[in-house]
Order: structure tokens, then sequence, then C-alpha cells
């Protein structure tokens, strides 16, 4: 009995999307009988993004190394959509997978309508309400949503707001992040770390708080304000150890660099792999970023985490308390930091494990639902198995 595959075209760009589309990957192997996979990587954090798909034994078919010198927003996009245009008019995939919010994602969304292929978008409904923050996300996630035909979100949150702009009921999923897959795949209650200097800093015993900063928004004044912070927060707890893995960027490493070389107990470092980086932060009394999916994976390892944004889009630990809106104003981030650090009670009331983003099935949901899509019943399924 043969079944006619399906190829499924998978494209991410950056490290962050390589590793939530991951174990969707892994979870569309295990059944080869029905998909065959086009993996597709645009490369836009070419040397984050390495050490991730060696992780996961991830193989693009397809690396278009889009990166190039004094790239804009535009012509970045229009060289995405022009090689991936040509790469699936040659695989003629029979739906396309992307991921979050990027240039790429969009890019590849575009593409695939233009070619009237299906397409599923995976952590989908995010939104801060605000198209200027972060920028482009914001703006890159809403227009996807409009051209793609499947939507996995990964919160109720997340699902009203597709069902408020009109998306119907029937094309969404309320999947889980994979993000949380991912971890929960990863972690370990046993580690050796890779990086010689982070077994330095374990070994020392002493309390970690992992810092990391890299949006856009917050480039320039703002990063010069959230240094000054840290410059007083470390001044003010001695005790601590803030670990901060400096993001590629220049902008940002020019700054961090320059305001923060020089502090004891600031110890700055090359970007983590991301088995390193996962255990670094559940060895972590506390969390001080501008990133979006680590909101996602320091709540479920119980972290708190004081955020360096003005809005966000995770809305949920907010609201559960372990996340803490600061924004970038220097005096801002060293009260909400002091307090946190200092005040036992105030930490313990925000440390706390919770799993609003997924329980770590996020992926078997995400190819259930593509086994239905295309027709792939349970009976179906098991009428191939007895025929093997």
């Amino acid at each position: 009995m043969e079944i006619a595959r399906k190829k499924i075209a998978v494209i991410f760009a950056t490290r962050p999307d390589a590793i939530k589309l991951a174990p969707v990957i892994q979870e569309l192997q295990k059944h080869d009988r029905f998909f065959s996979l086009c993996i597709i990587t645009t490369a836009q954090h070419r040397e984050l993004l390495d050490d991730v798909l060696s992780v996961f034994s991830i193989a693009p078919k397809y690396d278009l190394n889009v990166m190039g010198l004094r790239q804009t927003p535009s012509t970045l996009a229009v060289n995405i959509l022009e090689k991936l245009d040509y790469v699936l008019a040659m695989e003629q995939p029979d739906m396309v997978i992307v991921q979050g919010d990027t240039a790429t994602t969009f890019a590849a969304s575009l593409a695939a309508f233009h070619r009237k292929i299906p397409i599923a978008h995976v952590e989908a409904g995010l939104r801060t309400n605000d198209k200027m923050q972060p920028f482009p996300e914001e703006t890159y996630r809403r227009l996807t949503t409009h051209v793609a035909d499947l939507h996995f979100s990964s919160t109720p949150t997340a699902t009203k707001a597709l069902l408020k702009e009109g998306i119907s009921k029937r094309s969404i999923v309320c999947s889980g992040n994979t993000v949380i897959d991912a971890l929960l795949k990863t972690i370990q209650p046993i580690y050796q770390f890779r990086t010689g200097p982070l077994n330095e800093v374990i070994g020392q015993n002493k309390k970690i708080v992992t810092v990391t900063t890299h949006r856009k928004e917050n480039l320039g004044e703002p990063m010069l304000r959230i240094c000054s912070a840290l410059k007083e927060i470390s001044v003010l707890h001695p005790e601590i150890n803030f670990v901060f893995p400096v993001h590629l960027n220049p902008a940002v490493r020019e700054t961090v660099f320059g305001m923060l070389h020089d502090l004891p107990n600031i110890i700055l470092m090359e970007p983590l792999n991301y088995p390193d980086f996962i255990h670094l932060i559940a060895k972590s009394y506390a969390v001080i970023t501008d990133s979006g999916g680590l909101q996602e994976e320091a709540s479920a390892l119980g972290k708190p985490v004081l955020l360096l944004r003005n809005v966000t889009e995770r809305l949920e630990a907010i609201k559960y308390g372990t996340v803490k809106l600061v924004g970038t104003e220097t005096k801002n981030i060293v009260s909400a930091a002091h307090r946190l650090l200092g005040t036992g009670k105030v930490y313990r009331s925000k440390a706390t494990a919770i799993h609003l983003y997924g329980d770590g099935k996020a992926s078997e949901r995400i190819v259930g639902t593509l086994l239905k899509y295309f027709g792939f019943s349970k009976q179906r399924i098991k009428e191939f198995a007895t025929h093997l």
C-alpha cells in the first residue's frame, strides 16, 4: 500500500527560529511515511545559527546565506523574496512552514502565497498592538497572519488576538510554544558546561544573574541607559555575578564592552551555544533581558525576569508576576533590580516555574494537525501500518 507523501518546506532565518522549529522538524521526521522535508534557511544569524543546527542535527537542503554589508530592511526582504521564490518554484512543496516574525517569515509567506502554496505559521498571534515595537517584527507577524492558512498560537491570548483580526477559528490551533519543547528536550539534571569561562563562573558558587540585550529599538541611547543601570546594580550587589553573553551586533558590542568591560562582577562573554545558555538560565537566580523567547524559557524554569522593553507581546507572565516590564530608563531598571535581588520576599513571590507557554507537546499537536489537514486520518495511518 502506497501513500503519496506531502512535501513540507520548513523555512527559517535565525537562531531562535531554528530552536523553535527543531522540535517540529524532528516530529515531522517521525512521520516520514507521510511527509518529505525540504529544509531551507536564509541564515540571517550566520554565526549564531550553525550551533543550533548542529545541536539538533538539522541539515538544510538550501542555505541561502542572504546577509550582506549595508543591507537595509527593504533590500534584505527583496533578496530573501527573490531567492525563496526560485527555490519554491523548483521544489513545489505542498506546504510552507514559517515561525515567528522575522523578515524571512514574512518574505517566505509572501513567496508561498504568490505561488498558491498553503502556509502554516508557528507562534502566530503574538501582538503588542504597536507596529513600531518590536520593530519590524510586530508588522512582519501581522502581515504573515493574513496570508497564512494554518495558525499555531502559543496561548489563549494569542488565539483571541487572531480571532479579533478576523481569522477563522477553524484555522487556529492553540498548540503551545515549541520553544518549551526544545527546552525540555535539552535540559539535563546533571550538565557539564562546554564553555571554559562559564565553568569558572559556575565554580565560584555565587548567585548568577543572566543578562542579554540586542533589540533594534534598544540600540543607541537606550543601550547606554541599560549599561549605566547594570553598572549601578553590580555595585549595589557585589555578591552576584552578572553573566552577559554579548550579541554579535557591532552596535551592541561597542556599547557593552566600552561601558562594562572593567567591572569585576560583570562577566562579558561571547554568545553561548544553545545547551550552555539554557543550563546557564537554569542555574541563574534571575534574568535581565529584552528577549522575547527568553521570557517563556525563564518562566518555565522558575526564574524571575526584568524585561528591558516598554511593551511585550507575552502578557501572561506579566499578569502572573514572573516577568516585570521595566523599560530602559536607568533609574527604573536599578530600582526594580535592587528590589528583586535584595528582598527575599519579593524574589520568592516571583520565582515559581509556570507552564503558561506550553507543556512540551506543541510539535506533536502541530504535526497532528498537518496529518489531518492532508487527510491522513488515524484510520488511514493505522491501515497503512498494517501493510508494512
